[in-house]
């Protein structure tokens, strides 16, 4: 995948996943109760797309090339909130400015948050470089209503797990899609993973595997595995040695977090 390729697939899902509930419709906006919401939320009769429809569509537009400089590159450039001074190759398009100054998000969801620094830079077009501008691209993404775990970007993520089931946790769901659309699909035939051990047995058949221990230091975009319970994804490694992540369900959400690198119990290679 190319570099203005992948800048182009995470300008497309910000977009449609900036407002979901826009998407929806009103008749689709989830209200609270013990009942999770359907995967399948429909729009309103207003003829509004659904979320799918929404994202397929918008995912359609990055099939269509388009010259380097063109309204169309600049807006997606716009969209990922790249100043142009920031780009490290100098033009006005490249991964290389949207994995190494896209906007920081806490766990919060609030941009600028203190202690998390960017990723680094180097192999901008890597497996890795490319499943950490995805992640980045979600930061915020929240649970409707909180505990569900259902909104309309999660029933997205259970898209590219087959047999996903709706109101599951979804730690794993929200990594095999972001690993997908970053083109390093997760399962031996790309299935995905709905659980953290299939996850890791995915990983040690393909030998991918990293138990954690002295000396062990992942990659930006490899998987951070904490026994059978939660998956992320490693954002990068601070010079003390802890890891900034990118989590689905933590906190109800997408989060950046910071962790100890004692935490871990293994690591899933990416690159």
């Amino acid at each position: 995948m190319s570099i203005e390729a992948t800048l182009e697939r995470v300008s497309a899902i910000r977009q449609a996943l900036a407002n979901p509930a826009a998407m929806v419709g009103a008749a689709g906006q989830l209200k609270g109760g013990g009942e999770a919401p359907s995967a399948t939320t429909t729009s309103a009769s207003s003829g509004a797309s659904s979320f799918a429809s929404a994202l397929e569509q918008a995912n359609a537009s990055y099939a269509t090339p388009t010259e380097e400089g063109s309204a169309t590159t600049a807006g997606a450039l716009a969209q990922s909130a790249v100043p142009t001074s920031a780009l490290l190759d100098g033009s006005t398009t490249g991964l290389s400015a949207a994995v190494a100054y896209s906007p920081l998000q806490s766990a919060s969801g609030v941009v600028g948050s203190a202690g998390i620094s960017p990723v680094s830079a180097e192999n901008v077009d890597s497996p890795g470089a490319r499943i950490v501008a995805i992640a980045e691209s979600q930061l915020g993404q929240a649970e409707q209503p909180p505990g569900s775990n259902e909104s309309p970007a999660i029933a997205e993520y259970r898209t590219a797990t087959t047999g996903a089931a709706p109101g599951a946790p979804w730690c794993a769901y929200f990594a095999s899609w972001v690993a997908r659309q970053a083109g390093e699909p997760i399962g031996e035939a790309g299935q995905g993973a709905g659980a953290v051990s299939e996850v890791w047995s995915w990983a040690q058949s393909a030998g991918r595997a990293i138990p954690n221990g002295p000396g062990v230091v992942p990659q930006p975009g490899d998987l951070i595995v904490f026994g059978d319970e939660h998956v992320g994804i490693v954002r990068d490694v601070l010079p003390n040695g802890q890891i900034q992540t990118i989590e689905g369900n933590y906190e109800n959400k997408v989060s950046a977090n910071v962790r100890s690198p004692s935490e871990a119990t293994g690591y899933v290679n990416m690159n």
